[in-house]
């Protein structure tokens, strides 16, 4: 009966590939009015980001930004937009939106750059302050997944809340508040596919724990996907979502049995390293083939920074919140994060060779 289910979803998905994909000519004019859902990658000339199936790359003035809307004019060529020309964009104010400009605009206010841009990108996946020189040594070294939205964002809201929401109130309500929590986060953050991904695993496990049922991992991993593709099978081609399921499935088959060979290695690197070297099994080919770039100390310099993520996602999260009510206290927490700030660019910085 599984494989009978596993194939309809396939026959679904390649259905949906086929029937809602948009079909341009080479040569064509079209005109693209659409919300950005995430932040565009900033590179040194221009911003990069993925509408209606066509790679578009703009100028970096002026700025665009997750919860814009933009329209924009161009001529395909083999599934991107030459010559493109923003004719329009402007901001779509929401609470929430509102919020993570607020947020990202104190950060930047208090830290000196890249640090504060750093944190808006380890606490909500804003890539877009980040400055486009830091974001490229972090893809040299490897570390710009932690820097970019990310499962990882996902897995520690969920830890983080679920600590709080079991202080306060029983198992089955802390779930309900976790799914919410989870929900608002990708609101604030973006709808990445590494972060969308992320966030439905999360959900189908928590939901399979307050119903009494046992569920097997890759069948998550998999429904997850089905799911994804099923709504945007675009994403079929999205780096992102590829890297972020490939990873997935590296950690779950190598990083106990890699953790087990680093037994002797401090606890502070080991799992750092065991996750970065889980995860490169399977992406690395990914990104020398796509990228034609592999940086062979990847797990080393993940190792020395993995371990700083936890405590300045709360301590980003915590600062930012607070700047917005009582901007002093705001200002203590984020300067207390300087220090871990400071070794992650410093550890980027030393390995850029």
């Amino acid at each position: 009966m599984k494989y009978v289910i596993l194939g309809a979803l396939i026959l679904l998905i390649i259905f949906r590939y086929f029937t809602t994909r948009p079909v341009y000519k080479n040569g064509q004019t079209v005109r693209i009015t659409s919300s950005v859902l995430f932040d565009p990658i900033n590179y040194s000339t221009s911003q990069y980001l993925r509408l209606a199936g066509l790679k578009i790359y703009l100028p970096l003035v002026p700025e665009i930004s997750y919860g814009d809307k933009i329209t924009v004019e161009g001529i395909v060529n083999d599934g991107k937009l030459e010559s493109p020309k923003l004719i329009k964009v402007g901001e779509q104010k929401t609470f929430l939106s509102g919020v993570r400009n607020s947020v990202i605009s104190f950060y930047q206010k208090i830290l000196p750059e890249p640090e504060s841009g750093l944190l808006a990108g380890i606490v909500i996946g804003a890539k877009g302050a980040l400055s486009s020189d830091f974001y490229n040594q972090t893809k040299i070294v490897g570390v710009a997944h932690v820097v970019v939205a990310s499962g990882t964002n996902v897995t520690f809201v969920v830890s983080f809340l679920m600590g709080v929401a079991t202080l306060i109130l029983p198992r089955r309500k802390a779930i309900f508040f976790v799914i919410v929590g989870i929900i608002l986060y990708l609101f604030i953050s973006g709808f990445d596919a590494p972060l969308i991904r992320a966030a439905i695993m999360a959900s189908i496990l928590f939901l399979s724990q307050e119903t009494g049922r046992l569920v097997n991992a890759w069948r998550v991993l998999i429904l997850t996907a089905s799911l994804m593709l099923i709504y945007n099978p675009d994403w079929l081609v999205d780096i992102g979502f590829i890297l972020s399921f490939v990873s997935t499935m590296s950690l779950m088959l190598f990083e106990k049995r890699i953790r087990t060979w680093l037994s002797k290695f401090p606890e502070v690197l080991k799992e750092g390293l065991s996750t970065s070297l889980a995860a490169q099994i399977g992406v690395a080919p990914i990104l020398f083939v796509t990228f034609g770039q592999f940086n062979i100390l990847s797990p080393l310099v993940n190792a020395l920074v993995l371990w700083t993520v936890p405590p300045l996602m709360i301590l980003g999260a915590v600062g930012g919140l607070f700047g917005l009510i009582f901007p002093f206290l705001g200002k203590m927490v984020l300067w207390a994060s300087f220090p871990l700030l400071w070794w992650f660019v410093h550890i980027v910085t030393l390995f850029n060779f």
